[in-house]
Order: structure tokens, then sequence, then C-alpha cells
């Protein structure tokens, strides 16, 4: 009951703070336009969150070996409330990428070691419990950018980032106060992730393949958040309701996606729920920028859905073939690769927009999909040996 009981506040910790988040998300975009004057610049608001989410997985990793993973949970939601803070009293764009910096730092331990928890605690539904923790997430984010439409239209001000900072607090404390973790089944005493193990990682085709895919999952959403939005703003002539909508739409597809995915590999397995969601991502982006509105959010919609469904099964395929001593490394391993993608893909895709290639640039990315979807048919049918060899 207890261990239940964790999970569930595990769980809304993060649907408050991810609330938070939606709320601010698609604020952003046009702060940085306004502030700076350049589009290309929006870009930097996914890779400043990217940089120090990925430089920080292995320090963060090490340190919650040693001294228990609960405290740098509930610190990263103590530095998630600085950041809303420096948010909401910035006046240039520069204190606004410090506090997306901060937030990467802050998201660290809220995306990679509760998984690896929840792997260790369920190893039998790990998929179902990765997903409804990943759904709290995405409905978190949802109701929040449900809430950014109507704080669009009543606030005048940056009242939003400073409800996140407060969201982000409350999320913190919760854990503070009642999440138990068991000494014999912490991720403190069950990973060691070390640069040596992640490159273990990488050894085989397999595992090479999927942390490829994992790191163009991390491109699309870097990309999602932050690059299309600002083609919607800029291109097909959006007002900040629509962009309100897009994430809204965005983050229920991600969630949704990622509640029935991963429960369905669970059942049927997961090398077909990679295969299908990497082509409905490929397709989509495709297509979606040929079309206006409606139709084009629909196509965003359904590639968001795809993202989803790919993110599940391969951190729950990943899981499989590891250890209770490698749960909290795999983890870490998968939002490393997933960092490096959210921090390059949007820089590059910027770049490419601002010189007013847009199409060629998601036509592109989309052949990138298609690539990852040939490599995965044909590794994913060979005999899947052992994650790891002995280490």
């Amino acid at each position: 009951m207890t261990r239940l009981k964790s999970v569930v506040v595990l769980n809304c910790s993060a649907f408050l703070l991810m609330l938070g988040v939606g709320m601010i998300v698609a604020l952003l975009p046009q702060r940085i336009i306004t502030l700076s004057g350049s589009v290309s610049d929006v870009g930097y608001l996914a890779s400043a969150f990217a940089f120090t989410f990925v430089l920080f997985q292995i320090p963060i990793g090490s340190f919650s070996d040693k001294f228990g993973f609960k405290q740098f949970l509930v610190g990263g939601y103590f530095v998630c409330s600085v950041a809303g803070l420096l948010y909401y009293f910035s006046p240039s764009s520069n204190l606004i990428f410090l506090g997306r910096m901060l937030q990467g730092v802050g998201e660290v331990p809220i995306w990679a070691l509760v998984p690896a928890f929840l792997s260790i605690q369920y190893p039998e539904v790990k998929g179902t419990f990765i997903g409804i923790y990943n759904a709290s997430i995405h409905c978190g984010l949802t109701v929040g950018s449900l809430l950014g439409i109507l704080i669009y239209r009543t606030w005048q001000g940056n009242e939003a980032f400073l409800l996140f900072a407060a969201l982000s607090f409350l999320g913190g404390l919760m854990i503070a106060l009642f999440v138990k973790v068991p000494k014999k089944e912490s991720i403190s005493s069950v990973s060691t992730m070390t640069p040596r193990k992640i490159i273990s990682l990488m050894r085989n085709m397999t595992n090479q393949t999927i942390f490829i895919g994992v790191g163009l999952y991390g491109a699309g959403y870097g990309i999602f958040i932050s690059i299309i939005p600002a083609f919607l703003l800029s291109i097909k002539e959006a007002d900040q309701a629509i962009v309100g909508l897009f994430f809204v739409l965005f983050y229920t597809a991600l969630g949704l996606s990622q509640l029935i995915a991963g429960h369905v590999s669970d059942k049927k397995g997961r090398k077909p729920l990679i295969i299908i969601g990497l082509i409905m991502t490929s397709i989509s982006i495709a297509l979606f920028s040929e079309f206006n509105l409606p139709v084009l959010i629909g196509f965003l919609t359904l590639a968001a859905f795809g993202l989803g469904a790919f993110c599940v099964a391969a951190m729950a395929f990943l899981n499989d073939y590891v250890p209770n001593s490698l749960k909290g490394t795999i983890s870490g391993a998968f939002y490393f690769s997933w960092g490096i993608g959210y921090f390059s893909a949007p820089l590059i895709l910027g770049k490419v927009g601002q010189s007013g290639y847009w199409q060629l640039g998601f036509i592109l990315f989309s052949v990138l999909f298609i690539l990852e979807v040939i490599a995965c048919t044909i590794v994913l049918k060979a005999d899947r040996k052992s994650l790891i060899k002995s280490t």
C-alpha cells in the first residue's frame, strides 16, 4: 500500500509540474520573438533546456546512486520553481534562456529516475506503469495548455510564470512529505550510471538502432514545442489561441498514445508499436506543412500520437533486457539520447526555416524517420540478444 501511495503521489506531482509547463510553453516562443525580434532564436528555447538536460544526466544519476533518488527528485521540482521565478521577472531573452537551462536541470530526475523506479517496482507490467506516469505528465501539459488559452485572453502580464513556480514548489513538497522509497528497492541501491556503462549499452546494432530512434523522438519533441509554434505564428499567421490549441492536441495525443501503447506493449510486444509509431510520425511530418488549418493541426496531432507510441514502447523495450542494477542507467541513456536530438534539431531546423525552406526542412526530417523505420524493421527481426554483455 505504501508503494502504491508513493506511485500516486509521484503521478500527482508530475501532473502539477506539467500543468504549469503547459501554461507557459505556448507563451515562451512569442515572448522570445518579441524580445529578440528573431524567429530562429525560438529554437534556442528547446536547445537551452536540452543542453543542461543532457549535461546533467550522468552527474545527477551518479549522485543519486550515492545519496538516494528522492532528494534529487524533490530538488528537481524546486529548481523548476526557481526557473519559473526567472521567467516571471525576466526583462530580456537572456534570462529566459537561463531559466530554460535551469528547468532542464530540474527535469532530469523527473523524467529519468521515476520510470526506472517503476520498472523495478512493477517488472511484469512496467509498460503500463511507465505509460500511466508519462500520461500523467502529458495530461498535466494538456490541462495546462487549455488554461493557457484562457489566461491568454484574461491575463496581460507574466502571471502564468509565477503560477508555474508555485505548482513546481508544491509538487516537490508533496514528494518530500509523502513518497516513501524502500531502501532495498531504491534507485540508489540498484543503479550506477557511468560513461562506461552508457557506452556498453551501445555495443550491438539493435541497441544503436533503438537509441537513434530515441534521438529522433527527442528531435521531434523539441521541434514540436519550439519550431512548429514559430512556424504557425510566422508562416501560417496563427494567433496565440491557435498555438495554445495546438499544444493541447499535441499533449493530449502524446498522453493518450502512451497510456494505450504502454498497456498494449505489455500484452502484444514492443516491436510493432515501435514501427507503427515511427511510420505515423514520418507521414504526418512530411505532409502537414502543405495544408492550412485545421487539417494541418490534424496531421500534427497524428504525428504526436506516433511519437508517444514509440516513446513508451522503446523505453519498455530497453528496460526488458537489463537487470535491476542497470534500470537507472538505461533510463539515463534513454534521455541522454533524447536530449541530443532535442538540443540539435530545433537549432538546425530553425536556421533552415529562417532561410525560407520550411517545407524542405520538414520533408528531410521525415526522411530520417523513414530510414529509422527501415533500420528497425531489419534489425528487430533478428533474435534479440542480451542488451549488454557482462559488465
